[in-house]
């Protein structure tokens, strides 16, 4: 079935533009993956800003960004007044371009990259100020030993702040540097995504780099795509209550205004919206646990 169905989205797909995405621009030597996300740091604060001022978030703080990748939005929240910064990842590459991008835009000394797992993360109990989860908390294996851990470096009076797509977002697959179909994950499966996406990466420079990032295989060898957890809305809440984390701030955003009447809708929800944001603050009383 998996073939059919390739062949059916390799029919499709031509007829939905591609988002722009670094990896793309990276390839057509327009930018590097660093310098995208620095002129797109700006966006993945914005969903805060309604509640917090970017002095507030960054001015002075030790800050911790998850999922830092080549260190571009990192470096921009050193821009913002930030004591230290510190990027974690999990790809090693990436630790040389984030500490060169982080130089040549005058903050190395502001900036820190550290190859690490969210979950097992080697800082004493109340480091930081400032946690930032961008586009994050979808691609952890351990979606809530990561945020666990991150409470537990978080200072007393401190706020994690994260945001994320969720999975039935139109381009929650994370595919949409190959296939630019919107909502292609609920109309086919993860082993027709996975064979049409091969096939489209193969012939560029990266391609095997790509496939690598995305897909694994499990004991069984089977592949599946390894680079989301595929979190919902509905998921994200089970975690925050199951751990009794009680947001200061907490919103969804829909696609569009006009959709926003059919996002708050238990039916629509997960599909009509594109952004979930969530803002931690640590008590000031004993550790949370």
């Amino acid at each position: 079935m998996s073939k059919i169905g390739a062949a059916i989205l390799t029919v499709l797909d031509p007829l939905f533009p591609k988002p722009v995405h670094p990896f793309n621009l990276n390839n057509a030597g327009e930018k590097t993956y660093a310098q995208w996300q620095f002129e797109k740091a700006e966006d993945t604060i914005r969903f805060y800003l309604e509640r917090y001022t970017p002095e507030q978030m960054f001015a002075g703080k030790t800050v911790l960004d998850c999922g830092c990748g080549e260190g571009g939005k990192t470096t921009y929240y050193a821009s913002l007044g930030a004591k230290h910064v510190v990027g974690i990842d999990i790809v090693p590459a990436y630790e040389q371009r984030a500490t060169d991008f982080a130089r040549q835009k005058g903050y190395g000394d502001v900036f820190e990259f550290c190859l690490t797992d969210a979950t097992k993360l080697p800082y004493p109990d109340g480091t930081f100020d400032t946690i930032i989860m961008n586009d994050f908390i979808e691609h952890v294996n351990k979606p809530e030993e990561a945020l666990k851990e991150g409470l537990r470096v978080l200072k007393p009076g401190g706020r994690l702040y994260t945001n994320f797509p969720p999975y039935y977002h139109p381009y929650g697959a994370h595919l949409s540097d190959a296939i630019g179909m919107p909502w292609v994950h609920v109309f086919f499966s993860d082993d027709t995504l996975i064979r049409v996406y091969k096939k489209k990466v193969a012939p560029l420079p990266d391609g095997a780099d790509r496939v690598r990032f995305r897909f694994s295989k499990d004991e069984k060898g089977k592949e599946y795509i390894s680079y989301i957890n595929k979190m919902t809305i509905a998921r994200f809440e089970g975690i925050l209550r199951r751990l009794e984390i009680h947001p200061v701030y907490y919103n969804l955003t829909p696609l569009r205004k006009v959709v926003a009447p059919l996002a708050k809708t238990r039916l629509f929800r997960e599909s009509m919206n594109k952004m979930v944001t969530c803002v931690i603050e640590k008590p000031t009383g004993p550790t949370h646990g």
